[in-house]
């Protein structure tokens, strides 16, 4: 069994397989623009964050209902589970869904139907997480907002995703201040593609507490003093950033001097099927290509943990962090 951890950057929309998504086509009567999945596959070897977000955003078009979004997260759990993920805080993006006249309910009631029995059924407690596109306005950010609050028993938090070149975080301060009026917690990207200032705005401008990526900080080493005096987690995702090239290579990434300068990160897989690995997966490559040990991986596992939003349960905090340290490396 692999190490157990968290999973707190995670797009539910990025975990749609080829396999399922044409399943899914067939289903919903959706004809896609690839012979199969081997040619589906072939196509996730993007090149860049945009040509990435063209094929995410266009592969959503076969989730349709309930069902469909209850199936997708019931597959992500599945492996999840598989790759020792013990608590999952689950990324979905509605203003993708309803620009193409799904309706937030179903989006939302079909990925709770899976939630509710995750623990039962994978052994995986869950949050889910609204996340805003950055690339769309703040007027239809605040809209989603609005049509998310009959469904808000099932929301923990919100979140900022998609292009962040030239939408800074400040242009959301409006929504991130009603969605802290509704008790909502507060994530956002900032500081993958985007400089580390945007950080500081996320920060400063939408009082986040945990920062999605972060990954420039490095670049500011009064930013990085403050996430560290400040414990503000950061949810790094390795793999994802070698294949959109916020990395080159993975042997060069920062996370190993991240972790020296006493900054709370994480390790997480972002969009995994588009990535090349789910948890685990990441933990095994930055084992490999940055040289960590055992009681490193430990220490993220750790992190995983205490970053997640357990707030309103200490005890399964304490049992999960207990799992951790009595884990015995193979």
């Amino acid at each position: 069994m692999p190490l157990p951890k968290a999973e707190l950057h995670l797009h539910i929309e990025g975990t749609l397989e080829p396999e399922l998504a044409f399943a899914l086509a067939v289903r919903n009567g959706v004809t896609l623009p690839y012979a199969d999945t081997d040619a589906l596959r072939e196509a996730y070897r993007f090149q860049d964050l945009q040509s990435f977000l063209d094929l995410y955003y266009g592969l959503m078009t076969v989730l349709r209902t309930e069902a469909d979004f209850e199936e997708l997260a019931d597959a992500y759990l599945a492996r999840a589970a598989a790759q020792g993920v013990r608590h999952a805080e689950i990324f979905f993006d509605p203003q993708a869904h309803t620009a193409r006249g799904v309706d937030i309910g179903t989006v939302v009631e079909g990925l709770g139907r899976a939630l509710d029995r995750a623990r039962e059924r994978h052994g995986v407690t869950t949050r889910l997480i609204l996340c805003f596109l950055r690339d769309q306005s703040a007027e239809s950010a605040l809209e989603t907002l609005e049509a998310a609050e009959p469904y808000l028993h099932r929301i923990t938090g919100v979140g900022l995703d998609s292009a962040e070149v030239g939408h800074p975080p400040r242009k959301f301060a409006a929504v991130y201040e009603a969605a802290a009026a509704l008790g909502l917690r507060r994530v956002a990207h900032a500081g993958e593609e985007g400089p580390a200032d945007y950080v500081r705005e996320a920060l400063d401008v939408l009082g986040v507490e945990r920062v999605d990526h972060g990954l420039r900080c490095v670049e500011d080493a009064d930013l990085v003093a403050r996430l560290v005096r400040d414990r503000v987690p950061l949810t790094l995702c390795p793999l994802s950033n070698v294949r959109l090239r916020a990395v080159d290579v993975l042997e060069e990434h920062p996370l190993p001097r991240m972790m020296d300068a006493g900054l709370l990160c994480t390790v997480n897989s972002d969009d995994p099927a588009y990535f090349g690995g789910y948890v685990e997966d990441n933990f095994a490559a930055v084992r490999q290509a940055l040289g960590l040990g055992e009681e490193r991986l430990r220490e993220l596992a750790r992190n995983s943990f205490e970053a997640a939003f357990l707030d309103d349960d200490e005890a399964l905090r304490a049992a999960y962090l207990a799992e951790v340290e009595a884990y015995t490396f193979p």
